[in-house]
């Protein structure tokens, strides 16, 4: 499918590659809100937004402390507090006391959690492949590295004080 296909013009041979970027970058995103709220769904019909990311998240930590989840996605906590309990009552995160700090709380992946994010990840790594399974590898790990920069300047970029 080309970018055409897509409703977008091809981008003009002299164009500024920074505008470039920042063309391309606006599309990754609102593309990938799109695709989030699709792999929620995946999980649990009732999800919506960023559910998946977050479990994603707690995921890789494989336990995590509800404050750090917060920080993590740079909301508040009665925010992250509100999104996890939402996944707790579906049945996908278990909450229990922190054991260092029995203040705090720590979040995990149930069973069934773990099953249907893992399910949803196989079918998002299988779309993944069919999308640029094609591209010599020396690409694909470029580009992962070109993505990994640039998200770490973004991330760098959001800590820093506004100014």
């Amino acid at each position: 499918m080309s970018t055409q296909d897509e409703g977008r013009d091809e981008a003009p041979q002299d164009e500024d590659p920074l505008l470039a970027v920042e063309r391309e970058v606006g599309v990754l995103f609102r593309r990938g809100r799109a695709r989030m709220s699709e792999l929620s769904r995946r999980v649990h019909p009732q999800l919506e937004g960023m559910a998946y990311s977050l479990l994603s998240y707690v995921e890789q930590a494989g336990s995590v402390r509800v404050t750090d989840v917060g920080v993590h996605f740079a909301v508040g906590k009665a925010t992250i507090s509100r999104q996890i309990r939402a996944l707790e009552e579906l049945g996908l995160l278990a909450r229990e006391v922190d054991p260092q700090d029995r203040r705090s709380a720590r979040v995990s992946l149930t069973e069934d959690g773990r099953r249907r994010f893992l399910a949803a990840r196989a079918a998002r790594m299988t779309r993944v492949r069919e999308l640029i399974g094609g591209w010599p590898e020396e690409d694909v790990v470029r580009f992962a590295e070109l993505l990994h920069r640039f998200n770490d300047v973004v991330g760098e970029a959001a800590a820093a004080p506004a100014g």
